[in-house]
């Protein structure tokens, strides 16, 4: 029997809550944060969250609080389990109760508008802590809700952050796995939203499986190259935190950004997804943040640009699918046979034609 490490999570919504509920589950005191000190009551007298995941029956020792400090009191490993647009937010306000002996491991998906920061690098800059790391994958809240088996990843460059992560959530139906590209593994996790739009628009269009399959493959190659520009391991993209949630998103309409896709692709616009849904999808956002940033750095990405147009220009999701059937062809892996070899080729056999 391993040792019991105290932990905070930092968020109770959906993934939070289930996040509580495992840790909990694997024997160890476990505090949830949330904002509402009426929803802190609430999950301590029924021990479920009735806002989110209410047919979830917590353990009762998991225990709520709105109080950040009482939540961080004494706790060895913090989940920060934060929308992206209120991460730094409540980072800062935990500041003064949070230790640098404390491991801290983000589970948000997603980026900080001001400087295009990760959430890790949000908080290396606001804690200057080194026990930091990341948890992303194919980690759907409600199916970790029913105990399915799922695999996540933790990434990190330091050893006592990943080990006690495995500690504390790895049970019979949580595998959690190791790797220390820790930009790799957040880029995989933020990134994969924008095509998990562009996946339920096809849908909705009615197209084939053949047209899915092409779909998704072209968004992980869109995907590593824009992270391997920003210092990423275009490898991480082969496991869990890349190709596995890209899999997830990309079919499921348990995904929010999967059914932002298939409303859009069904006629409905932005603001009556947005309306229906009661909030934004991660992925709305992040199509900005990205095509701003790839525009920046001259980073091929047609998938990106063609949804900007839709989301934000008014172009009607069949003209994307046809944005993205008209692309040049080029190369199919990136870093078997790179991309500037493929058009340079062309361009020869074009001017031999024309001479």
């Amino acid at each position: 029997m391993t040792a019991s490490v105290t932990v905070a999570v930092i968020g109770g919504g959906s993934f939070g809550t289930a996040l509580a509920s495992i840790v909990a589950d694997n024997g160890h005191p476990t505090r949830l944060w949330v904002r509402n000190p009426e929803l802190a009551e609430a999950i301590n007298r029924e021990h479920r969250n009735p806002r989110y995941m209410p047919d979830l029956q917590l353990p009762e020792t998991v225990q709520a609080t709105s109080d950040l400090e009482e939540a961080l009191e004494g706790a060895e490993l913090v989940f920060l389990a934060i929308p992206s647009k209120g991460f730094a937010q409540v980072l800062e306000q935990a500041r003064p109760f949070l230790k640098p002996e404390q491991l801290l491991v983000s589970t948000t998906k997603g980026f900080e508008e001001k400087g295009f920061k990760l959430m890790s690098q949000l908080m290396a800059e606001i804690t200057g802590f080194t026990h930091l790391g990341v948890l992303s994958g194919p980690n759907l809240a409600s199916e970790l809700a029913q105990k399915q088996l799922t695999g996540t990843v933790i990434a990190s460059d330091d050893d006592l952050t990943r080990a006690t992560v495995q500690q504390v959530l790895g049970n019979r139906y949580f595998r959690v796995y190791a790797n220390t590209d820790i930009y790799g593994a957040e880029l995989g996790g933020a990134l994969k939203n924008i095509y998990a739009i562009a996946a339920g628009m096809a849908a909705a269009l009615g197209m084939g499986e053949n047209t899915r399959s092409m779909l998704m493959t072209r968004a992980l190659a869109e995907m590593s190259r824009f992270a391997v520009s920003l210092g990423a391991n275009p490898m991480t993209f082969l496991g869990l935190a890349g190709v596995g949630d890209l899999i997830v998103t990309c079919t499921s309409p348990l995904s929010r950004n999967y059914r932002v896709g298939q409303a859009l692709g069904q006629g409905k616009s932005l603001d009556e997804v947005v309306e229906s849904l009661g909030q934004v999808a991660e992925g709305v956002n992040t199509v900005r943040l990205v095509k701003a940033k790839a525009d920046e750095m001259g980073i091929y990405m047609p998938l990106v640009q063609a949804l900007y147009l839709v989301l934000f220009e008014n172009h009607s999701p069949r003209e994307m699918a046809g944005s993205m059937m008209g692309n040049e062809q080029s190369t199919d892996v990136e870093f078997v046979l790179p991309r500037d070899e493929v058009l340079k080729s062309a361009q020869k056999i074009t001017r031999v034609a024309s001479d």
